[in-house]
């Protein structure tokens, strides 16, 4: 919980606002006590103000690079800092920053979530994956990946296409599709994901950086800028902040994980009744999913 209100930070005052709204307890009234109540958000601020600074690195090649923050897309939202991003910003042309966890967590909590609320709007999207993972997805067994199977590969397509419809259709970004390749991976199956993918309007691009660094994402990467000179993209959130928080969840179930409905028990609905009386009612949804 720390780690999310840190990484969703403008500033050191910000920081201990959002330290401060934790919520740690309750009285026999049953309303909230907040770190605020205890006096503790400004020592819990304090002990963070060092880490509230971005980390600079940089790769082999020398591209420089933040790394900052890490909350987990299962539980939390999935994204780096919201300083670290505007830092680079602020001195780069280009920005690529990661949501982790599939564009069913990571990009939808990027989107619904860090961007809302820090009003910052891509350019496109790039989604990851590799041939292995789909042939996986269809039914092959792990000993099995590295055989050419496009049976397989065709069946574990519509895990793809569906990360590819989240972002084109609900989120109305441009996107690309990223093939991370590997060595036994066959000309036939790389082109039936083309192809497959190129039915919805996407282009594929082939990644060997883990082969060649910057040279293997070359392909990639005049896709990106290509996408940005050329698209129009119509940001759209998938759901508004004003509606109640049942219909919010039934919004990522429906259009983003493909549910054709949602059963709340009955101890969910008497939860979601107590954070409207609260006033939560009004903020985005962090939606909780294991990663299998």
């Amino acid at each position: 919980l720390k780690l999310c209100s840190f990484c969703l930070a403008s500033d050191i005052n910000d920081l201990k606002a959002r330290m401060g709204r934790i919520i740690v307890a309750y009285n026999h009234a049953g309303v909230p006590v907040t770190a605020a109540d205890l006096k503790a958000n400004g020592a819990m601020a304090a002990l963070l103000k060092d880490a509230l600074k971005p980390n600079l690195v940089q790769t082999l090649e020398g591209t420089p690079a933040f790394i900052h923050g890490g909350p987990f897309a299962n539980i939390a939202h999935g994204c780096n800092s919201l300083i670290a991003t505007r830092m680079a910003m602020h001195f780069a042309d280009y920005v690529v920053t990661e949501g982790g966890f599939g564009a069913d967590l990571g990009a939808e909590k990027f989107l619904d979530i860090k961007c809302r609320m820090a009003n910052l709007k891509p350019d496109a999207v790039i989604i990851v994956a590799t041939v292995r993972a789909l042939k996986y997805n269809g039914g092959v067994a792990k000993a099995d990946l590295g055989e050419e199977n496009l049976v397989a590969l065709k069946a574990g397509l519509p895990n793809l296409l569906k990360h590819v419809e989240n972002i084109t259709q609900v989120f109305k970004l441009p996107a690309v599709v990223a093939i991370n390749e590997f060595p036994l991976d066959t000309q036939a199956e790389l082109d039936l994901v083309k192809e497959e993918c190129k039915k919805l309007g996407v282009n594929v691009a082939i990644s060997q950086v883990w082969a060649k660094g910057g040279e293997g994402g070359a392909e990639l990467a005049k896709e990106v800028i290509r996408l940005i000179d050329e698209s129009e993209g119509k940001f759209e959130y998938c759901y508004d902040l004003d509606i109640p928080i049942k219909e919010k969840i039934e919004a990522i179930a429906t259009r983003i994980y493909g549910a054709d409905g949602v059963d709340f028990a009955p101890a969910a609905l008497k939860e979601m009744a107590n954070l409207t009386a609260l006033g939560f009612d009004k903020v985005p949804i962090c939606m909780a999913k294991t990663q299998y």
